[in-house]
């Protein structure tokens, strides 16, 4: 087998025990290469056959240079505090520079470690390939995101309501520090550790706010920014994560833990797919409102080094937070204005707001009426836009009438049509990783695998679907089967953790 090359630092191991406790991932049976991301092979420069690949990603070789540590951290699971999580099924072999920055090399599902709580510290195929096939069509829409380079099976099942296949995910990310890892500290009265974090967190992300007045309400600041934008991102391709809990937050503003996220099929803002969050806590209209009332245990953590009076602390970072609440709102009214052909219109927010009313009530899918609406106005033709709204006459009604003001709007404004269709192309895809379609691929795959396959098998559905998602404002894709909505609308779907 030949050797691995990557050079590897260690910066956050280096932070010491209170931080990461050293463990090797556990030998797995028969490790097989399923998916490899060549693209991001070639990014991170790594220089390895499969063979070598197989068996450092399976965790039954530790590269040399390597130091495989599990990070601790706590964090707020809907809406309850737990004082101790951790990597109970990952392990980070260290950072490999890139042309955009360390990058951390994790090993998802490689077996125990010290904050297992009594787990078996793996992970399931299904899980697994859908992280890796969310994350790389969230990097395609442009969305902050943790990636995923590959998927190997184990060879040995895992145990939950029945046996399921096993696999390990190795996951690339900027860093795995949560809000919840600096919950664990600050809820413990660890002061010490949490300015040691901080100033991790700053040199690492921000490193912009070294010589700040105030860095640490500078920082506040910057993750509270970070997280507006990907918040809006998300709400603007009708992503749901699902399980939007404090220890899933991570402090670079990139998406992480793909678990039981979807997407909108039918628009529906209390919509929720998980089948854990059986209140809608996290339901895709209330993602907004989550990551500020996130971003707030965050401010918790950082008051005594905003300011050693607590008081003065404390009203710096609700200024701050109410600023935040506020932004995101004015981001998504200006967002979904874009959505239309109509950012700073005076009337886009409104139009976009009523549009969204009536697809609510209509039960039109999200993905579809925005992209329609930019193809009619390209071909003057709204067929099939209209199309979306024929099952109730209130609705059919609402949205001719809606149709008809929009396009008064567009013509008063100085932009020609076809330059602003063009604009809306770029901005509302013709394909997202729909429901069934993941679901179907992922189905398949499951056969494939346990039909024996070796390494790097054909998964037809799988890898079309795939490489679909690297090009989603692509007009391939307009009329393909891979971007038709399904014909439940989404009703009755529903996701599970994977854990």
């Amino acid at each position: 087998m030949d050797s691995w090359t990557w050079p590897l630092s260690h910066d956050y191991a280096a932070l010491g025990q209170d931080f990461v406790k050293p463990v090797a991932p556990s030998k797995v049976k028969a490790p097989r290469l399923l998916q490899f991301n060549r693209t991001l092979q070639s990014e991170l420069a790594i220089a390895a056959t499969d063979e070598a690949l197989t068996a450092v990603l399976s965790g039954n070789c530790v590269p040399e240079g390597a130091r495989p540590v599990a990070s601790v951290y706590a964090g707020h699971q809907f809406g309850q505090f737990s004082p101790r999580l951790g990597d109970g099924r990952a392990i980070l072999l260290g950072e490999i520079r890139s042309p955009w920055g360390l990058q951390e090399i994790q090993l998802k599902g490689a077996g125990i470690t010290p904050f297992s709580r009594g787990g078996d510290g793996r992970a399931a195929l299904g899980p697994a390939l859908r992280e890796y096939l969310m994350s790389s069509a969230m990097q395609a829409l442009g969305v902050p995101t943790t990636r995923a380079l590959a998927v190997v099976a184990t060879g040995q099942p895992v145990y939950r309501e029945t046996p399921l296949l096993g696999a390990i995910v190795t996951r690339v990310a900027s860093s795995h520090v949560r809000v919840g890892t600096f919950e664990y500290f600050a809820r413990t009265g660890q002061h010490a550790q949490v300015k040691t974090l901080a100033d991790f967190v700053i040199n690492r992300h921000y490193p912009e706010l070294c010589d700040d007045e105030n860095p640490y309400l500078a920082l506040l600041q910057a993750v509270a920014d970070r997280q507006a934008e990907l918040i809006v991102k998300w709400m603007q391709y009708g992503f749901i994560h699902g399980v939007m809990n404090t220890d899933n937050t991570a402090i670079s503003g990139e998406t992480i833990d793909y678990g039981p996220c979807a997407f909108l099929d039918a628009y529906a803002p209390d919509k929720r797919f998980s089948y854990i969050d059986q209140g809608g806590r996290y339901a895709y209209g209330r993602q907004s409102d989550i990551i500020v009332w996130n971003l707030s245990r965050f401010a918790e953590c950082l008051l005594p080094l905003i300011d050693s009076d607590s008081d003065k602390a404390v009203a710096k970072a609700q200024v701050l937070l109410t600023n935040v609440h506020e932004t995101i709102q004015q981001k998504l009214a200006s967002a979904f204005a874009a959505k239309i052909g109509l950012q700073g219109h005076a009337d886009g927010a409104e139009l976009a707001q009523s549009l969204l009313a009536i697809m609510d009530k209509a039960g039109a899918d999200f993905t579809l009426s925005f992209r329609l609406l930019a193809l009619g106005l390209k071909t003057k033709d709204f067929a099939s836009w209209q199309a979306l709204f024929h099952a109730a006459q209130d609705e059919r009604k609402a949205a001719a009438a809606w149709l008809a003001k929009w396009r008064y709007v567009l013509m008063s404004d100085e932009a020609p049509e076809a330059d602003t269709a063009v604009q809306m192309l770029q901005l509302n895809p013709a394909i997202i990783p729909r429901n069934h379609r993941v679901e179907d691929a992922l189905t398949e795959a499951h056969e494939i695998v346990t039909s024996g396959v070796q390494a790097l098998p054909v998964m037809p559905k799988f890898d079309a679907l795939f490489a679909a998602l690297q090009t989603p404002f692509d007009e391939a894709w307009d009329n393909h089967s891979l971007a038709e909505a399904p014909e439940s609308r989404g009703e009755g779907y529903t996701t599970f953790c994977g854990t």
